[in-house]
């Protein structure tokens, strides 16, 4: 395989990561608008059909049940919370937006992949800090947590493969004539 054929196969890799990262911001973001649904289902979820998971994770239940009260006061009483909800899920679009600049052209725009990373390693104190400020349970901020650990690995492998087509160009840009 020569460097040409190399470099399109390493630069259709790095797309296929970004699209999956991108996908993932994007749901994430789509499921904060309708949060006092999805608790609804959760709980209605954990006190029916998913009730072994309940038992196992009694904790779980108790969570749902206390945020879903606490999204349904704020709905009916003082629904301009929830609108940070709104802001949050906005914020994921906006953040998926920005690596279609990556998606374009990964060398160039690797700083954007870089920024990720930093969002992602910035996720653990926020959470570590902030959840026992807001009564978070811990098991919750770990979860919290994971989503830095989660997104933070695809962004390493496309950082890494943009590395490598970095390197391939370069070689590509000296051997030309």
């Amino acid at each position: 395989m020569n460097d040409a054929n190399g470099a399109g196969a390493l630069l259709r890799r790095i797309r296929v990561w970004l699209v999956v990262f991108i996908v993932c911001l994007v749901l994430s973001g789509a499921t904060a608008f309708p949060l006092v649904t999805e608790l609804r289902l959760a709980e209605d979820a954990l006190t029916s059909w998913a009730g072994p998971l309940a038992d196992a994770f009694p904790g779980l239940l108790e969570w749902i049940q206390r945020v879903r009260q606490g999204t349904d006061v704020a709905g009916a009483q003082y629904p301009f919370l929830l609108y940070g909800t709104d802001w949050l899920a906005f914020a994921h679009l906006v953040i998926a937006v920005a690596f279609y600049g990556p998606y374009r052209d990964p060398v160039r725009n690797i700083w954007v992949i870089e920024f990720g990373m930093i969002a992602c390693a910035g996720i653990i104190p926020l959470a570590l800090i902030c959840g026992p400020i807001r009564d978070i349970p811990f098991w919750w901020t770990v979860i919290d947590m994971s989503f830095g650990v989660f997104g933070i690995v695809p962004l390493l492998v496309v950082r890494r493969m943009i590395k490598r087509l970095e390197a391939l160009e370069a070689t590509q840009a000296v051997g030309a004539p």
